[in-house]
């Protein structure tokens, strides 16, 4: 089989299956938050999750035991990765639409860029300043873009700010990652921070669980809680991390442009959203953003949000 064909079954597929597939779960968030409360859901997803992922919390016969610093680095990306990220997200979804949501969400690589520099006093190159630009930007013109109901709101204006927070929340999680990266497997690493996320946030669920009716759910609701809970915490991560497998990271970061673009689809298709040209012209420049990044630096990418 010729090389290319074999990276594209080996490596592009995956990649690309993983970031459509978290546009995806992110556009489908919304009918959920409709119907739940944002901290029940968040408490029902880690702990559906939890369960799944399970057998990955066990350590591997020949693998060291986790150092205290392991143990504080795993709660603090919990904490900012799992806990702080969905209750934003949850909470912009309530707010804004799928589609405002993906555009906000590709701009994560020119965000850990940012904070590279601030944090870890990394070198910013052209590209990558242009990149934040071309980010800044994007998220602009979303405000200008009409919501469902017209006119931007106020609403829609929170719902995005809500989802940047979102972001720079998951780029702390990044930096932070990047010591966990070299010592211990992907999937262990998100099991173990979806279990410290399950504690974070079981006070909070359980708390506004009590005035839930659980059995009124429907089974298409509970179908899609499910698929949500399997696609955050493990598909996602699985095929991102097997495309990481076979091309170098700062090719793969392209192939988070599927992101938006997933989310777009499935916000007009599924969910009756309206897409205007600026939300195109913003979809553009995110794409853009994240084609500079990508091309400009070679440190590992973060598994997807």
């Amino acid at each position: 089989m010729p090389r290319r064909v074999s990276l594209a079954f080996s490596a592009y597929l995956p990649l690309t299956a993983s970031m459509a597939l978290v546009g995806v779960y992110v556009a489908l968030s919304k009918p959920l938050v409709a119907v739940l409360p944002v901290f029940t859901l968040a408490f029902l997803r880690f702990g559906i999750a939890a369960l799944a992922m399970l057998p990955f919390t066990r350590r591997a016969p020949a693998e060291a035991r986790l150092s205290a610093t392991e143990h504080r680095l795993l709660f603090v990306q919990s904490f900012f990765g799992n806990f702080l990220f969905s209750i934003c997200l949850l909470s912009g979804m309530a707010h804004t639409t799928a589609t405002a949501a993906g555009v906000v969400l590709s701009t994560l690589p020119a965000v850990v860029a940012l904070l590279s520099w601030l944090v870890l006093h990394e070198r910013l190159s052209r590209r990558v300043v242009a990149a934040i630009v071309l980010a800044v930007g994007g998220i602009t013109l979303l405000q200008f873009a009409k919501s469902d109901a017209g006119a931007p709101t106020a609403a829609s204006w929170l719902g995005n700010l809500l989802i940047l927070g979102a972001v720079f929340c998951e780029a702390t999680y990044v930096i932070i990652g990047k010591r966990l990266a070299a010592t211990r497997t992907p999937l262990r690493v998100s099991a173990l921070i979806n279990l410290w996320g399950l504690v974070l946030i079981t006070p909070f669920g359980l708390w506004q669980l009590r005035s839930v009716d659980l059995g009124a759910l429907s089974v298409s609701t509970w179908s899609l809680l499910v698929f949500y809970s399997l696609a955050a915490s493990l598909v996602a991560v699985w095929l991102w991390m097997t495309g990481l497998r076979h091309i170098p990271a700062n090719q793969a970061g392209v192939f988070t442009v599927a992101l938006p673009i997933a989310a777009a689809l499935v916000g007009v298709t599924l969910l009756g959203e309206t897409f205007t040209p600026l939300h195109a012209a913003a979809l553009l420049l995110a794409a853009s953003g994240v084609v500079l990044i990508a091309t400009s630096r070679a440190d590992a990418l973060a598994a997807p949000v």
